[in-house]
């Protein structure tokens, strides 16, 4: 009997521990990936590392996904935003896409243009943006061109 508390009682904490940390801890764990959500633009340049300068300044309802590896750059947002993208934004022909979805973002395959911002490509949403880093070198060149 006692052995059997003694398996018991490791695998009940186990289980209180995931149910406590939820999704996110199983997200980073198993699938090497951080969702984070900001109330608004000012909130997520404080709270991340992220360099999306494309995001507009009334951009809200932010949702961001980022990789758990270290040194490694992919990423995607989804924005609510009534503002048009900066002028460093360039509409080019997409060739990438991104490592992963967001719900309720559109379906980048379905896009057969994006904006090039920098590392970023992006595609309009149904009520904002949606973008995702790193985009692919002829996006980048072919805005630069």
């Amino acid at each position: 009997m006692h052995i059997r508390t003694a398996l018991f009682v490791p695998a009940l904490v186990a289980v209180g521990l995931v149910s406590l940390t939820g999704c996110s801890a199983v997200d980073s764990i198993l699938h090497k990936q951080s969702t984070s959500t900001f109330d608004d633009v000012g909130a997520f340049r404080d709270g991340t590392e992220l360099d999306a300068s494309w995001a507009p300044a009334d951009s809200t309802a932010i949702t961001a996904r980022t990789s758990t590896v270290d040194a490694a750059s992919d990423a995607v947002i989804l924005l609510t935003s009534s503002s048009s993208l900066p002028g460093e934004c360039v509409e080019v022909e997409r060739s990438s896409a991104p490592a992963w979805v967001l719900d309720d973002a559109p379906d980048p395959y379905k896009a057969e243009r994006v904006f090039a911002c920098g590392e970023w490509s992006v595609i309009s949403a149904d009520d904002g943006w949606y973008g995702w880093t790193p985009n692919s070198e002829a996006e980048r060149t072919a805005a630069a061109g």
